[in-house]
């Protein structure tokens, strides 16, 4: 935050904007004096003076607010008279500022000599409703709204999109195209319409900063605000490196192998940054670095040399030459000079180059009896190989074994990455590892973003990063850019467009290794060559990155590796309720690199797998648009969307078959979670809402009865009808083929129960007994009640109404408290938790067990109280709650869930620098069911926890029965695990 204001504690910022407040109050401190001066007026002024707070007067309030300010060129902030517009209860609320002189910009670029890149930000469009329930549930759950650092990360979108340098006035278009330079389309705090600001300043790296200064100004009247290059190149790197999973991998004989870094053994490590030059810089943590060598022999280099030898009008023309061609017509190999022999003694084979271009010398050729494909091939092999090899030395010099790529010369071309990993093998004799980043030539661009102190990228974390893929963002300069934010019809005709074009798609598939490549016997063809990926496919390889400050790592998630550091202990150890407890400090929040854990069951790695469920994700994409139609009422323009999402849907399936790892490491949840961001992207919001809402009705039409049938039962008779009842309505998953299938030969209501009826024990998976002893103990022995019991559930329709809900009824009976877990957005035929309390509150109608619990869990706004009841009752009633489980697919990624879930998961709140209690039983208090295909069988059949979990799913694909669990389709898994 230096340079940013005299004052080095500011607590508040709203979508960027300080506000400066006194630092030194705590969190309570600071909501009962926002409770103790409410504002009389909606747009009462945020400088108002807090007796609490200060003695400061009004006046000088606002001269301070006044005062804050970005030192040098960096844009001003006068929060002068800054007011509130609409509700002060609102999350994301407007501010006006009236007297603000300066334009906050969410862009930044690096300008090179040969492409500009653009990184830029957009807001997340939606709001979330902070209703009575939402409120209720903090308050229960201990959901804070205080933070971990001075101010909040903002949650929007960070997009990555690149010009070729000479194309410059097309980048300026587009820039004033999305009005990028004012904060984007999609800002609500600056008036589009309003003339420029001659204060306007962009944050700008690269040399093209200061030659192209004067063009930004005159067209977008705009200045340029310079950052340091290398300063940035390594800011953006270890950003990308802690905060993105899958974003550093190898790259030998045409494999990508993704890399997982661990954060606390991150540095030192050296940067090769591959531009029109190379620089080389060890990095031995966050600001500190040294350029130790660099080459001028680069892709400026290549570019150049290729032009005037090849004729090509571009790099990446150059690129696809060279993937046609046969460098030893040019280059002479050792065989050439050994009469075809290898050089064994020294350990160089036939085909190593032993000079680049060396036959030229000897053949009596002219430049245009060459083929410009063998030209362009020897230039890149040659510069690529130069580059490698001194970036190894470089690494030996300073004792470094890890080395990592970058620069828009690799242009995710597999070949040039082969070339680099086979030359630093060769000469570290395997000792040093080449490595690449998937976001390589956005260093520069991503490190001056960030020196924007207002978005506090630096403090993100991995889980907090979601990164997507949709088909309707820009990426590449030329004719077609992608519409202005958020205009559908737009986005449908460039999606229309873009798969006409079908090449910038669609790519050879990389050749299987040729036999006898070793790497070690010398630089044999990278095996890549000739099926490696099109220069221009990687135009698919970066996605758009959503910031969600919100999302956090299961902390019931079991491994060895799980610590905490702790400072000083404070206080005294005691015990209380049988629960050893120690206050303490932390230095370090709790890490989703301390979790070991892969949520993904199915491995994609196998090409057979991966073809299978293409397969399977093909054949149900018409029934899936058919479907996702009809939910917007069949118009034209619904089929119109329909078929641009089917063009789009297909398009990413095309690609991953032939680059699997093109988006990152790719697991069966990822493509479903693919499938469902390519519905929201063309605005199919919930495709199966009408479907839902029908099942819904009726399955809570028998609901009474079956209730009325539990309760004639023993106590363990009750327990297997209660799980059997799940197992027999998980049947219900419209993402199943063969259940689709089985709508056709009943109603819901038949379906389930002869699925029921066919439930015979033992089940293929069956620790129903195991989970029988803890419920309910064995003789006179009985267990304590789990505390709290968190039910992730699945399907809507029967799967919830008739499974999950008497279930978590007898949970409540037996004194447990009971979190529903639901999707945040809709997916297939899944539930949302916005949908829950409807369904919870029907069903309360024909139970007092149900209506109770969800009173004190406040799903019942209106509550329906009978006169008979009293008061004492419903206050000693546990509660019934529902939280968003904070994904939309059908499954769930547990190192990325909600602050609700993490909350109600965890005894402790576990926060940098604040007092935290940890407490020992968590398998006592706590107890996980986790149920559905998606969730406990694509999705953490494997993962163990610090507490007990019954994970519940019916198989409903033959392939995954076999896969998992050496059974059929239709079998039944039950699954206990106590606590690890």
């Amino acid at each position: 935050m230096a340079g940013l204001t005299e004052d080095p504690n500011p607590v508040l910022d709203i979508d960027g904007l300080l506000i400066n407040q006194e630092h030194n109050n705590t969190e309570e401190e600071n909501n009962n004096n926002n409770s103790n001066s409410q504002l009389k007026d909606k747009s009462a002024v945020l400088g108002k003076d807090r007796e609490e707070n200060s003695s400061k007067n009004q006046n000088q309030a606002e001269r301070d607010m006044a005062s804050i300010h970005r030192s040098g060129s960096r844009p001003q902030l006068d929060l002068s008279k800054a007011a509130i517009e609409g509700n002060f209860e609102e999350k994301d609320p407007t501010i006006l500022l009236p007297n603000q002189s300066d334009d906050i910009s969410h862009l930044a670029l690096d300008i090179g000599g040969s492409l500009i890149k653009l990184v830029y930000f957009s807001r997340h469009e939606g709001q979330s409703i902070d209703d009575k329930r939402k409120k209720t549930l903090k308050e229960r759950l201990g959901i804070s709204n205080g933070i971990r650092r001075s101010y909040p990360i903002l949650g929007g979108r960070l997009h990555f999109v690149k010009f070729e340098t000479t194309k410059i006035n097309e980048c300026l278009d587009f820039i004033r195209s999305k009005q990028l330079h004012r904060g984007g389309m999609d800002s609500r705090h600056w008036n589009a319409e309003a003339p420029a600001n001659e204060n306007a300043v962009i944050k700008a790296t690269g040399g093209g900063a200061f030659k192209f200064a004067d063009l930004f100004k005159e067209r977008l009247g705009v200045s340029l605000d310079k950052e340091d290059e290398m300063d940035c190149l390594v800011a953006g790197a270890n950003f990308l490196l802690k905060a993105i999973r899958h974003e550093a991998f190898t790259h030998m004989e045409g494999r990508k192998e993704f890399v997982q870094i661990d954060h606390n053994d991150l540095f030192p490590y050296l940067l090769v940054n591959i531009g029109s030059g190379v620089s080389m810089i060890k990095v031995d943590g966050d600001g500190k670095f040294q350029r130790v060598s660099g080459t001028n022999v680069g892709g400026g280099t290549y570019w150049g040399l290729g032009r005037l030898l090849t004729k090509c009008k571009s790099f990446d023309e150059l690129l696809e030459l060279s993937q046609r061609g046969d460098n030893s017509t040019i280059d002479m190999l050792v065989g050439d000079i050994y009469g075809g022999m290898d050089y064994s003694k020294i350990g160089l084979s036939a085909s190593t180059i032993a000079s680049s271009f060396g036959k030229a010398i000897s053949d009596n050729k002219e430049l245009e009896d060459y083929s410009p494909e063998d030209i362009s091939l020897s230039l890149l092999r040659m510069i690529s190989y130069n580059i490698g090899q001194i970036a190894y030395l470089n690494a030996l010099r300073f004792g470094l074994k890890r080395i990592f790529f970058g620069g828009f010369f690799i242009r995710g071309h597999a070949y040039t990455m082969d070339t680099i990993s086979f030359a630093v093998h060769f000469w570290s004799k395997g000792d040093a590892q080449a490595m690449f980043l998937r976001h390589e030539g956005f260093l520069g661009a991503l490190g001056a973003f960030m020196s924007y102190e207002k978005h506090g990228l630096d403090d993100l974390m991995v889980h907090q990063l979601v990164e997507r893929f949709p088909m309707g963002a820009p990426y590449t300069g030329g004719k077609i850019h992608g519409p202005p934010l958020g205009d559908l019809n737009e986005k449908i005709s460039w999606m229309e467009k873009f798969v006409l074009k079908g090449t910038e798609i669609t790519a050879p598939v990389p050749m299987a290794p040729p036999p006898g490549t070793t790497g070690l016997g010398g630089f044999e063809v990278p095996s890549s060559k000739g099926g490696t990926l099109r220069s221009d496919a990687s135009a698919l390889n970066v996605g758009v990155l959503h910031l969600v400050p919100t999302l956090e790592v299961f902390p019931l998630l079991a491994d060895p590796k799980t610590h905490m550091f702790l400072l000083a202990f404070q206080g005294v150890m005691h015990i209380s309720d049988g629960l050893y407890s120690v206050t303490c400090y932390v230095i370090a929040p709790f890490s989703v690199d301390d979790i070991s854990y892969e949520p993904n069951t199915i491995d994609l790695a196998d090409h057979n797998e991966l073809e299978y469920w293409f397969t399977v994700l093909s054949g149900h994409l018409p029934d899936l648009v058919d479907k996702a139609v009809a939910s917007e009422g069949g118009t034209d323009d619904a089929k119109r969307r329909g078929d641009a999402f089917a063009r789009a849907f297909s398009a990413h399936l095309s690609r991953l078959i032939q680059d699997p790892a093109a988006y990152g490491k790719l697991g069966l949840a990822n493509l479903l979670e693919l499938r469902e961001e390519c519905l929201r992207e063309f605005q199919f919001h919930d495709a199966y809402r009408s479907i839902k809402q029908r099942e819904n009705e009726a399955s809570l039409a028998v609901l009474a009865d079956l209730f009325a049938e539990l309760d004639s039962m023993s106590e363990e008779t009750r327990l297997l009808s209660l799980i059997e009842g799940v197992l027999a309505a998980n049947i219900f998953d419209w993402g199943s083929r063969a259940c689709v299938d089985l709508y056709h030969k009943g109603t819901i209501i038949e379906i389930y129960r002869m699925s029921r009826n066919k439930m015979q024990r033992p089940w293929r998976v069956d620790d129903f007994d195991l989970f029988k002893e803890r419920m309910l103990g064995s003789g006179d022995k009985k267990p304590q009640p789990h505390k709290r019991a968190l039910l992730f559930v699945d399907n809507s329709g029967a799967d919830i109404v008739l499974g999950m809900l008497p279930l978590a009824r007898e949970l409540l009976r037996r004194g447990t408290e009971v979190v529903l877990v639901a999707n945040s957005l809709p997916a297939l035929n899944d539930i949302t938790a916005m949908e829950v309390p409807d369904i919870v509150a029907a069903a309360a109608k024909h139970c007092d067990i149900l209506r109770r619990a969800a009173e004190a869990g406040s799903l019942l706004v209106d509550a329906m109280i009978n006169p008979s009841d009293s008061s004492k009752e419903n206050s000693t009633s546990v509660p019934l709650m529902v939280v968003e489980n904070g994904c939309g697919s059908p499954c769930i990624d547990l190192r990325q869930v909600s602050s609700e879930l993490a909350a109600a998961a965890k005894d402790a709140d576990l926060m940098e620098r604040m007092h935290v209690t940890i407490t020992r039983a968590f398998d006592d208090d706590v107890q996980i069911i986790l149920e559905g295909m998606g969730r406990a069988l694509h999705t953490n059949f494997n993962a163990r926890f610090k507490c007990d979990v019954l994970k519940l799913a019916m198989v409903k694909n033959q392939r995954l029965a076999e896969k998992l669990i050496k059974g059929n389709i239709y079998d039944s898994v039950c699954r206990y695990e106590p606590a690890s």
